[in-house]
């Protein structure tokens, strides 16, 4: 199996990568469009060189790599993407040949994070636009996406991913609840700028508190990635248990 993980920046990925990694059965890959993303938009992110030099940078090449032979003879491949990644230009056919899942936060958790690291984001920096693009456009290939929220997860760790990996037709084991302190051999290189938090955990953080209340420009922000975030949340899977 392939599972492609949609997300968007300070949005549980990088746990969620580890936790299918320590599945064992599970070969995993960071972010593998994000060279390729810099090279075509020009955008000057954090390490920008180093991620250059240590990625494909022709999205032609990724795709290849994504669809070939899983790494280390596992069973299953997981893949941590950036949505916002997918522009024009990014090869998108793919994605009727993997499962899609797609790992949404509240975006005024989001926008309150990465606006601490990144200097005045956009809506096309944090990806809750592009995600509900992609999600739209698997629906058409006549896939089945699925939508899991970061707070059901830190929330209930164990019955999401069950749940999740129910709905994707993956045995669960209890193995997905915890991971060795200090990141994983397959962190993309950007990881000492971005990864800190996550690299001191052996586990999900525990639920997350109120919604922070933003203003001016980053209550803007979250406002425009509102209608976003709820159409997706509608599909969740914590949504679909209730249902």
């Amino acid at each position: 199996m392939r599972i492609a993980m949609w997300s968007g920046p300070r949005n549980l990925s990088t746990a969620m990568m580890y936790s299918f990694a320590a599945r064992g059965d599970c070969a995993v890959i960071d972010e593998p469009f994000y060279a390729a993303y810099l090279t075509m938009t020009g955008l000057q992110h954090p390490m920008r060189d180093e991620i250059i030099a240590s990625q494909p940078s022709d999205p032609e090449d990724v795709v290849a790599g994504l669809i070939g032979p899983i790494p280390r003879g596992k069973q299953h491949f997981y893949h941590k993407h950036m949505a916002q990644h997918i522009i024009d230009g990014v090869p998108r056919d793919w994605i009727r040949d993997v499962v899609n899942v797609f790992l949404i936060r509240h975006p005024a958790r989001v926008v309150a994070s990465f606006s601490a690291k990144y200097e005045k984001p956009t809506l096309d920096d944090i990806g809750f636009r592009q995600q509900a693009e992609l999600f739209e456009q698997v629906k058409a290939l006549g896939g089945d996406p699925v939508v899991i929220d970061s707070a059901d997860i830190r929330r209930d760790p164990e019955g999401q991913l069950r749940a999740l990996c129910a709905r994707i037709g993956l045995d669960w084991t209890p193995k997905m609840l915890g991971w060795p302190k200090g990141g994983h051999e397959d962190d993309g290189v950007w990881a000492s700028h971005w990864y800190g938090a996550v690299h001191g955990s052996t586990g999900f953080a525990s639920a997350e508190g109120e919604v922070p209340e933003l203003t001016g420009w980053k209550a803007d922000l979250s406002e425009a990635a509102m209608p976003y975030y709820e159409a997706l949340r509608a599909h969740s899977v914590r949504a679909s248990l209730r249902g």
